[in-house]
């Protein structure tokens, strides 16, 4: 099945999550008109600081969201490099405060327990996911699917039947725990957030006819076609 997605392109990253605050609280908002509840899953970087500053003000049910992680550097809260750290200082405020907050580090357990861990409290959630918001880095990596992951071709594995997995690449830094991929393309809405003409070219890259990225992999698993929101 050959990769397809639509391009979204906005002026500036303000108006970039503007569009995509809305579109996403309109999503959570129906999921918990229908079925009283949603399940929401985010991804970290510095990219998404001004979505997470505009969806915070949603007026939606918050109480009855469910946020987690695509993805997780394997690192406490009190760490610059945690994404449940940025989380909850750009997203769960505001209106937002009143979400359930599910993080992926767990205090005390070394990288397989929090893993095993994580995929128990996952796999425990109404799934599939209602809205997954993905980054993507200038390897083509997306989630924690870095080309050098030990762990690379299970993560990718459209058959896997673990919600979380722990991730070993040197190219990541550190140690990470991640969704793996049926998961993330099971979710009713998946979109791509990345911004500057150096995502947009690794983008078109993936893309090409070269070696497969991961972000490629994602696309091509994908049973609907992924949203790509991009700003300059």
């Amino acid at each position: 099945m050959a990769a397809t997605y639509h391009w979204n392109s906005f002026a500036d990253g303000t108006a970039l999550a503007s569009a995509l605050a809305g579109k996403v609280a309109g999503l959570l908002a129906r999921a918990v008109s229908e079925r009283g509840e949603a399940l929401f899953a985010v991804s970290g970087g510095a990219t998404p600081a001004l979505f997470f500053a505009a969806l915070s003000e949603a007026d939606i049910a918050w109480d009855k969201v469910t946020v987690t992680l695509v993805d997780e550097r394997f690192v406490p809260p009190s760490s610059p490099r945690s994404n449940a750290a940025l989380v909850m200082a750009k997203l769960l405020q505001g209106k937002a405060a009143a979400a359930r907050f599910l993080p992926l580090f767990r205090n005390g357990e070394d990288l397989d327990e929090a893993a095993a861990d994580g995929d128990r409290a996952i796999a425990a959630l109404p799934q599939p996911f209602d809205v997954v918001i993905l980054g993507m880095g200038g390897d083509g990596h997306t989630a924690s699917f870095f080309p050098d992951a030990e762990e690379l071709p299970a993560l990718l594995d459209r058959e896997n039947s673990l919600a979380l997995m722990p991730v070993h690449a040197d190219s990541a830094g550190e140690p990470r725990l991640t969704l793996t991929l049926p998961r993330i393309v099971a979710a009713g809405f998946l979109a791509l957030h990345i911004e500057g003409d150096e995502k947009r070219a690794t983008f078109d890259r993936a893309m090409g006819g070269g070696p497969q990225l991961p972000i490629r992999a994602v696309l091509d698993a994908s049973p609907r076609p992924v949203e790509v929101f991009w700003a300059p």
